[in-house]
């Protein structure tokens, strides 16, 4: 038996608070359930716990614009009518609301992303989790599917500082096309995405012939896939495809992106992956023994969420086989019902459109392609730039097992009205739900727009007026067919009468055919003049934000813009 491999865990107890609207799909909750379970199933005796260090503009900057951070930090829910250009051109929709403390939020979960690429720089741990990170969308001036700043790009780009190649694996139901944007031209990232595609489906790219340009020809791997997938096609396709391309590659570094919206029963999604389906690629890729940065992303059923990245952690550690499948008591258990189980069958009813046939020419284009790549692409000397966090900045951010124990046991949490997916009939009383006070409050602290000091706790959602029955949201179609609008979604609200309404869910802006091209190429936010020196310390250009950047010399030779 092989020597265990050390795992750093990052979590921000807060990071379940962040609400991005009422029927918004995407609910950071999920990631307080995930830790929830990792603490009841023991897990968290075998991980370093530590509290993300809020990544800083200068952080951010190495991938970002600046006038697009300055938008985010800027912009609140009480001022963002005064911009309504900014609005359009960075946020572009209701995909990606403006909300409370939105800036601070990806903060949290960028500056967990990058600690974690420190750790993996300086050898600290083999293996480091941060499941709030993995929103795989954002571009460099623009927000897309509910990601607004991408701790992806910005992580591999710290690797690359200690890493001459670095290999991302998106498993994702949605084509990685924010990370494959920015590394499309290098051949030290790998990027590799099983996706989705066809039917206008989310974001429309990520096709087989999509491989990369210049440098990072044949650099860009595509896996596109059709409805209704299930655990055997998708690893005749992931285990061959993924081995040939680790033996031709050999990355020293790897970036897992573990989005669970792949996983049957979404509802975004339209696969019928297994838990354990999912969780096998990830085990898979861990056998090579490599640097791994794992990082969560899409995932709409958060009960099926926080089983799916609980039991991958157990995977990591090599303890899921000691995870029993009926879940242990804790403060969400009522919300996993009706099974009350980790494992829980494949029910969709969706064909496999995924033929072996197809599955088999699939493989095949795709190992043809890998033959083509040169073999571990050398990289010439050059100076590492610093590293943006220190160990000794991250080792005073760690959290003991016990603190968060106690943190969890003290507050009681429960899920607010509109995240109870599995409430039974009848039992709509429920005590009111807190997040990190006692039961019974009804004022909540809510996260506002100002600073902890001027933080007076409003309740998050307690007035009628607040209950937006009739919102609508033009958010990612639901894996029922086209048109399908009706999705019930429970009310944020704290009122027992608070009833479920019905939800319209439209097509996304990004898949209305006529319009695609027009609202995301040629953006071209400009940078504010004593910025312009730094230009991203030359991160990576979009093409559908077709800026001018310097060679990356922050991160090493071989890795140009794209202008």
């Amino acid at each position: 038996m092989g020597k265990a491999r050390k795992v750093a865990y990052f979590y921000d107890p807060e990071i379940g608070n962040y609400h991005y609207s009422n029927q918004h799909p995407m609910k950071p909750h999920r990631i307080k359930m995930t830790h929830a379970l990792i603490l009841h199933y023991g897990l968290y005796n075998d991980l370093e716990c530590f509290r993300p260090i809020p990544a800083e503009k200068k952080d951010l900057l190495k991938f970002h614009s600046s006038d697009y951070l300055s938008f985010l930090q800027t912009v609140t829910t009480e001022n963002q009518d005064e911009f309504e250009e900014e609005m359009q051109s960075f946020l572009g929709g209701e995909d990606c609301p403006v909300f409370n403390n939105m800036y601070q939020y990806c903060q949290k979960y960028a500056g967990a992303s990058i600690a974690g690429a420190v750790k993996l720089n300086q050898s600290a741990n083999d293996i480091v989790i941060n499941w709030s990170g993995g929103l795989h969308h954002a571009k460099k001036s623009e927000a897309s599917g509910f990601c607004y700043v991408n701790d992806i790009v910005l992580a591999i780009l710290e690797l690359l500082k200690y890493h001459n190649r670095v290999l991302y694996v998106d498993i994702d139901i949605h084509h990685g096309d924010g990370v494959e944007e920015a590394f499309l031209t290098t051949n030290r990232v790998m990027t590799v995405s099983f996706h989705k595609y066809g039917d206008n489906f989310f974001p429309g790219t990520g096709d087989l012939d999509s491989i990369g340009k210049q440098e990072g020809k044949y650099y860009a791997m595509n896996v596109p896939l059709k409805d209704g997938i299930d655990d055997q096609s998708y690893a005749a396709l992931f285990k061959p495809v993924m081995s040939k391309l680790i033996e031709v590659y050999q990355p020293q570094a790897v970036v897992f992106q573990s989005g669970a919206d792949s996983l049957a029963g979404d509802k975004l999604g339209a696969f019928n992956l297994s838990m354990r389906g999912h969780a096998d690629c990830l085990h898979f890729i861990k056998s090579f023994g490599l640097p791994m940065l794992v990082l969560g992303g899409g995932g709409y059923r958060i009960s099926n969420v926080s089983r799916c990245w609980a039991y991958e952690t157990g995977v990591i550690l090599g303890k899921d086989n000691q995870m029993e499948d009926e879940l242990p008591p804790h403060a969400y258990t009522n919300n996993y019902g009706p099974d009350f189980r980790l494992h829980i069958p494949v029910r969709t009813g969706k064909e496999n459109l995924n033929s072996p046939e197809h599955i088999a020419k699939l493989r095949n284009e795709l190992l043809q392609n890998i033959s083509r790549m040169e073999a571990a692409p050398s990289v010439p000397f050059h100076e590492r730039a610093p590293d943006l966090m220190t160990e000794e900045d991250l080792q005073s951010n760690q959290l003991e097992a016990e603190e968060s124990v106690n943190r969890l046991q003290a507050a009681q949490w429960q899920l607010p009205r509109d995240l109870q997916e599995s409430v039974p009939a009848g039992k709509a009383e429920r005590a009111d739900c807190t997040f990190g006070v006692s039961p019974g409050q009804a004022e909540r602290a809510n996260l506002s727009s100002g600073t902890p000091s001027e933080r007076a706790g409003v309740p998050f959602s307690t007035s009628a007026e607040r209950a937006h029955k009739g919102e609508t949201f033009y958010g990612l179609q639901d894996a029922s067919a086209y048109g399908q609008a009706a999705r019930q979604d429970l009310d944020f609200s704290t009122s027992s009468q608070a009833a479920a309404g019905q939800e319209e869910v439209r097509v996304p802006r990004a898949l209305a055919k006529d319009t695609w091209a027009a609202t995301h190429d040629g953006i071209q936010p400009t940078l504010g003049a004593n910025q312009q020196s730094q230009q991203l310390s030359g991160a990576l250009v979009s093409p559908r934000n077709q800026e001018s950047s310097s060679l990356m010399k922050d991160f090493g030779p071989g890795v140009k813009n794209l202008g």
